[in-house]
Parts: C-alpha cells; structure tokens; sequence
C-alpha cells in the first residue's frame, strides 16, 4: 500500500496543488489524504498504515518554469521555497522515515502564490501529468532537483 499526503494552502492559488493531487488521485492501492497546512496532524495515519511508499507533494519555488514537476532530496528542502505549514518538511520526513519503507518529496513550481482560490491552468496541467505519472507506476522518470 501507498499513501500520498498533499500539502498547501487552498486559499493561495497554486499553493493548492498538492490538495488537488490529492484529491484527483484514485488508484488502487493507494491512499491520497489532503494534509491542509499542516501534514504533522496526519502522521498516526501513516505510522499506522506503514505504506511501502510515501509520497508527499507539496509547491515548491525551485526557480523553474511554472508546473515544473521534481523529486527534491531532504537535503535540499530548505532551498526549494517551500513554507506555508506548521513543521518543516524535513522534520516531517525525519518523523516518518521510520514509519514508510521510502519517501518521496515531490514539488511542483508555482506560477502564483497569492491570495485567491484555485490553481493556475498551466500549474493544473501539471498536477494532472503528475497523477498520470503516479498511475502509470513511472515515479522513477521524474527528475531529483
């Protein structure tokens, strides 16, 4: 079993993109749960169900081309602009790592974190092609930031 925690702020536009994927991913075997701003209250969840993989999905300012979809290594958290929750992200995945066979960050550049409902077309698009990604097994195809 699998389990997707999407993250952001739907009340700022394409912050939103990670609830959306979790909302538009059905697939068998796995779990999708939208996590809000704050993934931490979430984590009994997956210490319970012990997913083989845990993918979280989340904006992230990497400084690329809106809907830019990439795996951004632990390491690398603090650079890819990512903040509008509770708990780091790295604090989170040092959390979970013993509750998951593997995690995954995954973020996609906004094109426009601003007050608003809704995501950005283009940045839709590439929750999309991501979801499609996930479905079709080929996570391993994304590019590490």
């Amino acid at each position: 079993m699998n389990i997707l925690m999407g993250i952001g702020n739907t009340l700022r536009k394409d912050d939103g993109v990670g609830i959306y994927v979790a909302h538009h991913l059905h697939i068998p075997d796995w779990t999708a749960i939208d996590c809000g701003t704050a993934p931490e209250n979430f984590t009994s969840i997956i210490h319970r169900a012990r997913p083989d993989l845990l993918v979280i999905v989340d904006a992230a300012d990497m400084k690329l081309e809106p809907g830019a979809i990439r795996i951004i290594p632990k390491d690398k958290i603090a650079d890819a602009g990512i903040g509008t929750h509770q708990l780091p992200l790295n604090h989170l995945i040092t959390y979970l790592r013993c509750a998951a066979g593997s995690i995954l960050l995954i973020g996609i550049q906004p094109y426009e974190i601003a007050d608003g409902e809704g995501i950005t077309p283009g940045v839709a698009d590439a929750a999309d092609r991501l979801i499609g990604i996930i479905e079709e097994e080929r996570i391993g195809e994304i590019p590490v930031w």
